[in-house]
């Protein structure tokens, strides 16, 4: 990190730390957003897009947009389902309950199946819900920052092919693309939406999302006119089309500078195998699962298939508090998150360990994290 001045180390689950480069592309100087140089910038990072969501199809496509994950919620929402349609979502805790609360804005008609807290749905339910009526989208949180769970979107996707195969599947991957695997083709997704500030490494302030084509063509096929306007994918798909083969468009603006961020940090997740970034981003996980347990402490995901490997919600243990543990972190230089989930909210803290932080060789966040965590609950009076 030779040319950022010295912070606190961001280990909470996005934002997240940036790298140098990605850092540094955004000092690009100012620039129109239909000129060749930012067009063409701007076209190969949404080629890149489909190797890092592992599509090949042309019928997918990708969106980047300015905003943050919410927005993909949206997009989905307003586009893909119409006033009155059915929609299952699947919750793993505070985000997919907000993805459910974000579907009945716009009229859809939710069923939520929920899962424990620090589990998730089973295919039974799954399959269950299916057979009782007909569903235009099921959703799933592929991570849930609020409990660090991880979805089997592949077991999910078997599910749907295999009882309902028109019901479209959308991922919410706001916190696991760039970290954990994701077909898009081989899993049959229909829609995945991300936004830049987590495993990508990208500053805050873009939503990144690739749709099937057949998705698109529930798009282009609505009877009713979607209710918004910025979030109109119909508004969208000639502008990202236009951009990916290098001609200028508009439609609204984008920034220039974030583009170029993203396009250095895809850059940099696309000059190794994505196999061995997801293969780090396990390792790294089962290094911090393995020293919380040293410590005695628990992770909200009880099950290991369950657990994120991005970021874990570790559980305090009895007598130590998030306002007593944090600020004792910080003074170590380590930011950590508080809890989120509604039910739980006030008993364990968040730990984020993903894109540079994980994957670079130089750096020693995670354990000096792990170092800090310790010493702090140690502070706190509490011994392992």
């Amino acid at each position: 990190m030779c040319s950022q001045a010295a912070h606190p180390a961001l280990m909470i689950p996005g934002p997240i730390e940036f790298d140098d480069a990605v850092l540094q592309s955004m000092a690009h100087y100012s620039e129109s957003h239909v000129g060749p140089g930012f067009v063409s910038t701007f076209g190969d990072t949404l080629s890149m897009l489909r190797k890092l969501f592992q599509t090949t199809n042309p019928a997918s496509q990708p969106f980047v947009i300015n905003g943050s994950g919410t927005l993909g919620w949206d997009m989905v929402a307003v586009n893909l389902v119409e006033p009155g349609e059915n929609a299952l979502v699947l919750s793993t805790g505070y985000f997919g309950d907000g993805f459910a609360d974000c579907l009945t804005a716009y009229g859809a008609n939710v069923t939520k199946i929920t899962g424990p807290v620090g589990g998730r749905p089973q295919p039974d339910e799954i399959e269950k819900a299916l057979k009782e009526k007909k569903y235009k989208i099921i959703t799933a949180t592929h991570v849930d920052t609020s409990t660090g769970v991880l979805f089997d979107l592949k077991s999910l996707s078997d599910v749907v092919k295999r009882v309902s195969p028109e019901t479209l599947i959308i991922a919410d991957g706001v916190c696991s693309v760039a970290c954990e695997e994701i077909a898009f083709d081989d899993w049959g997704l229909d829609a995945v939406v991300t936004a830049g500030q987590k495993a990508i490494g990208c500053p805050t302030g873009l939503h990144i999302s690739m749709f099937s084509g057949r998705a698109i063509d529930v798009v282009h096929n609505r009877k009713t006119e979607p209710a918004t306007y910025f979030a109109s994918m119909k508004r969208w798909i000639p502008i990202m089309q236009n951009y990916e083969a290098k001609k200028p468009s508009y439609f609204s603006t984008p920034s220039p500078q974030l583009i170029h961020a993203l396009n250095t940090a895809v850059s940099q997740i696309l000059a190794r195998p994505l196999s061995e970034r997801f293969q780090r981003h396990i390792e790294v996980s089962d290094k911090v699962k393995k020293a919380v347990a040293d410590l005695g402490l628990k992770v909200v995901a009880a099950k290991p298939e369950d657990q994120a490997h991005a970021m874990t919600a570790i559980y305090l243990p009895d007598g130590v508090s998030i306002p007593d543990i944090l600020p004792k972190l910080l003074n170590k230089g380590i930011i950590f998150a508080g809890g989120l989930h509604k039910e739980i909210g006030t008993k364990y803290i968040r730990f984020g360990h993903m894109g540079p932080s994980a994957m670079d060789p130089k750096r020693n966040d995670v354990d000096n994290a792990l170092k800090a965590l310790k010493e702090s609950l140690a502070e706190s009076g509490y011994k392992a």
